[in-house]
């Protein structure tokens, strides 16, 4: 699961921060102290919940959730604020929830539990360009992603795109979702992996993909944890 959280307080943010990695140990938890930083990170790199203050100087939640609107994959939007006569003009933007600063460690696990059914219940996409077309592929049929020079193939079953992007990148966004780095050049949707070797994983189709020295104890680990559920 990926996390945002914006707010101007950088001792909040660090306490926010600690309270989620103490439940979510599997999550990836990024903190902005400046909201035009946060929705440029937006632009190319969305997340699962956003935790995002009310009022902050420069731009406020407010302005910063009107934006959300234009993103295709919108977050799971958690106002937090000390205020709360804001509340009220906050619902416009549809929240999926709130929380109280002051009783943030007394709410957080519940509203962590809430966030997890919601997002279980949604099929994600991942949306690129290919050519000149503007594509929109559900997660679960994705099996991996290949560098090809300044490109990326992406395969599904029976089908190859190519976009312009970097495994690097793509990992950034997806790795919460699933997808695993196995290898420098190789991003793999963990669902599809059927067997795991010690230089490769094979795919449910037969695919081989190689494991990298440098990316094999963290990919290794990762996929077991899945496989063994």
């Amino acid at each position: 699961m990926k996390i945002y959280i914006c707010d101007d307080e950088p001792q909040i943010v660090r306490d926010m921060e600690n309270k989620i990695k103490n439940i979510l140990q599997d999550g990836f938890i990024t903190s902005f102290t400046d909201g035009k930083q946060l929705l440029k990170t937006l632009e190319s790199a969305s997340c699962n919940i956003l935790f995002l203050d009310i009022d902050m100087p420069e731009i406020s939640g407010l302005d910063i959730a009107k934006e959300l609107e234009k993103i295709p994959e919108k977050p799971l939007l958690v106002f937090v604020t000390s205020h709360d006569e804001l509340v009220y003009d906050s619902l416009q933007y549809h929240p999926f929830g709130f929380i109280r600063k002051s009783y943030f460690e007394r709410e957080i696990e519940k509203l962590l539990k809430d966030c997890e059914k919601e997002l279980s219940k949604k099929e994600r996409h991942f949306t690129f360009k290919s050519g000149t077309e503007n594509m929109r592929i559900k997660l679960s049929e994705i099996l991996y992603f290949e560098s090809d020079g300044n490109y990326l193939k992406l395969f599904t079953d029976g089908q190859e795109y190519r976009l312009r992007d970097t495994v690097a990148a793509v990992e950034n966004t997806l790795s919460s979702s699933g997808f695993v780095r196995l290898h420098r050049g190789f991003l793999v949707n963990q669902a599809a992996v059927k067997r795991l070797g010690t230089e490769e994983a094979e795919l449910g189709n037969g695919v081989k993909i190689p494991i990298g020295k440098n990316y094999a104890q963290e990919a290794k680990k990762r996929l077991m944890r899945y496989m063994l559920k």
